[in-house]
């Protein structure tokens, strides 16, 4: 793999894009085009903007998915085919990953939540190590509950709970190698506003895309 020459850095922190080719909920998403560039492309550039990550890759079994992400500069790893399975997990594929490339730290970045500003993946790095933590997740303060049990409390007056929201996962090699998610010590990394939205379905698509509009606009007014 030619990005693994950028692996120079004592601490080899390696960007990963997990891309399966099926998917239920919209057909063909990760290369289903939004505002302009296929899904995928999204998370592929603001990976190459990173000056953290030592490389990347996407990791598929789809061979349009393969051939988009190479064009747009990215390193694919073909994953076996029972690991593209609506079984399988994000985590037995970063086993994958890590027995096939020596790494210390991974950093998911997956295609379905397109909207990250430049720095955040340098942000979310430089937390993670700052705080020698074994895994981090991106999210927010949720204060939802399950009607009957809130008994009418005011949102202010809930502590709620920290959601990951999909963003960005950053994972020690000996979590992943555990095969364990999360654990030991947990950075919760807030974010609030756009980059919470995970797209799951048509609507979620529709929203993404129009946020991705109001963000490019904004940045080409340098608002």
């Amino acid at each position: 793999y030619y990005f693994l020459f950028r692996m120079s850095i004592e601490t080899k922190i390696l960007g990963v894009i997990p891309a399966r080719g099926g998917s239920k909920g919209i057909k063909n998403k990760n290369i289903k085009t939004i505002f302009g560039k296929p899904l995928i492309a999204w998370s592929i550039e603001i990976a190459q903007k990173s000056k953290l990550l030592s490389g990347f890759l996407v990791s598929t079994e789809d061979k349009e998915i393969t051939k988009i992400a190479t064009s747009y500069g990215a390193n694919v790893l073909t994953r076996p085919k029972h690991l593209a399975t609506d079984e399988a997990t994000t985590l037995s594929l970063l086993q994958h990953v890590i027995r096939e490339i020596s790494i210390d730290i991974v950093v998911v970045l997956q295609p379905t939540s397109p909207i990250r500003s430049e720095s955040l993946i340098d942000q979310c790095i430089t937390r993670f190590i700052d705080k020698s933590a074994d895994c981090l997740a991106t999210g927010y303060y949720c204060k939802s509950k399950e009607y009957g049990t809130h008994n009418n409390r005011r949102r202010q007056d809930t502590k709620g709970f920290f959601y990951d929201d999909g963003n960005i996962y950053i994972m020690k090699k000996e979590l992943i190698e555990a095969g364990e998610w999360a654990g030991g010590t947990m950075e919760r990394f807030e974010l609030v506003g756009s980059e919470n939205y995970e797209i799951d379905n048509d609507l979620d698509f529709f929203i993404v895309e129009k946020l991705l509009e109001r963000q490019l606009k904004n940045k080409a007014l340098n608002l």
